[in-house]
């Protein structure tokens, strides 16, 4: 096959608030094309953003179950090999089922669905299938956080034992759903954003950053959610402490009450014989510390990191990888693993380096187990059994 991946959206259209981050992202490598899509459940806003998009008519559809339909029609050479879906919560998993039962890879942003039982059935319908699916973890696509799980799975540190992430915005300190926020209505509404707010917003952004560069996996946890502003439906702040597979314990703090805060994503783990940090705000120093010898600052582009960073790395020495381009090397990785499977072979580990079904399965026992221990006094530790 030698011609771009056929990419159609559901939702992102001219209203949304992270589709041009997907479509850029998408673009960035130019192994990409935007072909068709419904962006958005109002009919009229998905027909203008796909004129907007300078798609023809015929390839922009006013409901995705229409869109799907009709893609599964068009010959190989012309419909879509790949749907993103962009869409509040609750509207993840039916096209996403959908998009898979007509054979089309995903893409899909997190948390992967409303429920952890839609998650499950999810990986079931891949297995059947033996399609693709990509989440979209933004953060686990820096170089520099795949420096850190390179070096932590080399043995570098030692056996990891105390982990310590971080994730505090500030936007919500105010009952901005109150304000006619289309973010913030939905973002603090059960009936579209799940059981659990930041938790599930941010919270499983901080607990997959753990689990990726570790290479370990939360067992037990307990924790706090907190609802600080008055009248807020679902938490707005949170705490867990947690225990890994391997014995190591672990703290996450997860905020959207911290005023002034944007996205302060902070990472540190520590082994025997040392550990590193990594903070989002300045993605392309990674800081390892040792017992004995001084501290080192290693920068992306300069030569200092290993090949899996290398293989996610695009900018010259000096100049940031950013959010960006760390959100492309989660659609570039997809792509590449798409593009080997449909030539018949067999995608190499750096290009299955992105965040996948297991991933969200992960992220939603997650929000199942911090919410269950969160707003019970009486439990203490919740297994992930």
């Amino acid at each position: 096959m030698n011609r771009k991946l056929r990419m159609g959206m559901v939702g992102g259209g001219s209203d949304a608030f992270i589709g041009a981050i997907h479509r850029l992202a998408a673009f960035m490598d130019n192994q990409i094309e935007l072909v068709c899509g419904c962006f958005s459940v109002d009919p009229e806003i998905s027909i203008s953003s796909g004129k907007s998009y300078f798609l023809p008519e015929d390839r922009v559809y006013k409901t995705y179950q229409e869109m799907f339909e009709n893609e599964a029609k068009l010959p190989e050479g012309e419909r879509m090999d790949f749907v993103s879906i962009v869409t509040p919560n609750f509207v993840h998993f039916d096209p996403a089922m959908i998009a898979l039962d007509n054979g089309f890879n995903v893409v899909l942003d997190k948390p992967i669905t409303f429920t952890l039982d839609e998650a499950i059935q999810l990986k079931t319908k891949l297995e059947e299938t033996g399609l693709t699916l990509a989440l979209t973890h933004t953060y686990s696509g820096y170089p520099a956080v795949k420096d850190a799980k390179e070096r932590v799975a080399k043995g570098e540190f030692g056996d990891i034992k105390r982990i310590y992430v971080e994730y505090p915005q500030g936007w919500l300190a105010s009952k901005l759903e109150d304000s006619g926020n289309p973010q913030a209505s939905w973002r603090t509404d059960p009936k579209r954003s799940g059981k659990a707010g930041c938790m599930g917003d941010i919270g499983t952004h901080a607990h997959h950053l753990a689990e990726y560069i570790s290479g370990l996996k939360v067992t037990e946890l307990c924790a706090e959610l907190n609802v600080f502003v008055p009248g807020r439906l679902l938490d707005d702040d949170g705490a867990a402490f947690m225990r890994f597979d391997n014995g190591a314990r672990g703290v996450l703090m997860a905020t959207q009450i911290a005023a002034g805060e944007e996205n302060g994503v902070k990472i540190r783990m520590y082994g025997e014989k040392g550990g590193l940090e990594w903070f989002q705000p300045e993605p392309n120093t990674l800081w390892l510390k040792w017992a004995d010898r001084p501290t080192e600052m290693v920068r992306v582009g300069t030569g200092q990191m290993g090949d899996l960073a290398t293989h996610n790395t695009r900018t010259p020495g000096g100049h940031p990888e950013g959010y960006l381009e760390a959100f492309a090397n989660i659609y570039r990785n997809f792509s590449l693993t798409v593009r080997a499977k449909m030539n018949g072979e067999t995608p190499t580990a750096e290009m299955l380096d992105f965040p996948g079904v297991e991933d969200g399965i992960r992220g939603m026992m997650f929000i199942d187990k911090v919410v269950e221990a969160g707003y019970n006094d009486d439990i203490k530790w919740v297994s992930f059994e």
